[in-house]
């Protein structure tokens, strides 16, 4: 899941997905701002086919935050 979600990630936020790691931190690591994450959250939404509710949202700060989450919607890749 952390492959798919660097290049979602990197194309996203126009950052080297190699930089992406399961501790990048959206807004200090990476650079990103709300509606930044937004965005990231509608892809992310339709890649996995969940919903991820604001409230949620703002408890994930970095890359692995994310998909803990998502593996716990009981999203497998």
């Amino acid at each position: 899941m952390l492959e798919k979600m660097k290049e979602i990630i990197a194309d996203q936020l126009g950052v080297n997905a190699e930089e992406v790691t399961m501790e990048s931190n959206f807004k200090d690591d990476l650079g990103a701002d709300s509606l930044d994450l937004f965005e990231l959250v509608t892809n992310l939404e339709d890649e996995y086919g969940v919903e991820i509710p604001a409230e949620d949202l703002e408890n994930m700060a970095t890359v692995g935050d994310v998909i803990n989450y998502l593996k716990a919607k009981g999203v497998e890749d």
